[in-house]
């Protein structure tokens, strides 16, 4: 198997995962503004919230790889890109079985607080048994690293392409989610500051769709279908563009959830802007940060 197709690969499987979280996510926002989620016990209501910051760390951890790849590697697929995509895929799991177990809680709490407790630890167990102890079980597969040489254009675009795929349908089931809860009666009781953020946060995930679709349109309408080195630079910037508006929405969002939740301002602002730290921090500090390294290593 090729470097470029086990890249492909382990992408195609980020997409996978990211698809479901993003999902949840959107389940998990709305669910602050669901008639019955005031009547929940304290505790529970945490544990919603805890469900959703880990939701949000497995889609950090899932288009980290996008990062690397777009700010790093500069599209090229490299042994030590493969190697991160893998890693940054599996551990990317322990926050999104941890998040699952705390869902199906949260359903079993309709039945009683026993059942509850016990379908959430079977839904951990049964996730980290398929998901890693099928792995330990029957050992890992050693195989040897592929030489990387010069990639092919249409290699480059195909790999920058499937990165927008990775990001653009769980971005949009998320846009469906918020354009709901704005129909909502518990909406209709926010401040309008909290109402302001949330526009601001449909805008972003908005503009994150827009970035992502606008490759596919650059190709079909300048290039005529052609592959281009300006067509494969064009896309990197939507992808990367879109990186950068996607936390706005996620950090918005979440600035209205802890404020309905904590009724403090002060409270939203931090969870908002540390959200934000940290986005930014992983997908953009850190990769400069690792490129200007490598630059600096002698050839």
């Amino acid at each position: 198997m090729s470097l470029r197709t086990k890249i492909k690969n382990a992408l195609d499987e980020a997409r996978i995962l990211v698809l479901g979280a993003q999902v949840l996510l959107g389940f998990q926002y709305r669910a602050f503004f669901e008639p019955r989620f005031a009547k929940l016990p304290r505790l529970h209501q945490e544990l919603e919230l805890a469900g959703l910051l880990l939701l949000l760390a497995v889609i950090l951890l899932v288009m980290l790889p996008a990062a690397r790849h777009r700010i790093v590697e500069r599209g090229r697929d490299t042994s030590s890109l493969h190697r991160f995509t893998m890693n940054a895929v599996t551990w990317a799991l322990v926050p999104f079985a941890l998040a699952l177990a705390l869902d199906v809680h949260a359903a079993g709490a309709t039945v009683g607080e026993r059942a509850a407790l016990v379908l959430g630890i079977a839904a951990l167990v049964v996730a980290l048994a398929f998901w890693f102890g099928v792995g330990f079980v029957s050992g890992r597969h050693e195989v040897k690293e592929e030489e990387e040489g010069e990639m092919k254009l249409e290699d480059k675009i195909v790999q920058v392409l499937t990165e927008a795929r990775v990001v653009l349908p769980g971005a949009q089931a998320l846009f469906g989610f918020q354009l709901a809860m704005t129909l909502m009666d518990a909406y209709e009781q926010l401040p309008a500051s909290s109402k302001d953020i949330h526009l601001a946060s449909i805008c972003a995930i908005a503009c994150t769709i827009v970035f992502l679709m606008a490759p596919p349109a650059y190709h079909r309408i300048v290039e005529r279908g052609e592959d281009t080195e300006r067509f494969h630079k064009f896309a990197s910037g939507m992808v990367l563009a879109a990186m950068i508006a996607l936390p706005l929405g996620f950090a918005g969002d979440l600035w209205v959830v802890v404020r309905k939740q904590t009724d403090s301002i002060r409270a939203a602002n931090v969870w908002a802007l540390v959200t934000l730290a940290v986005f930014y921090g992983v997908w953009f500090a850190a990769m400069l940060v690792l490129r200007a390294r490598q630059e600096r290593r002698p050839a």
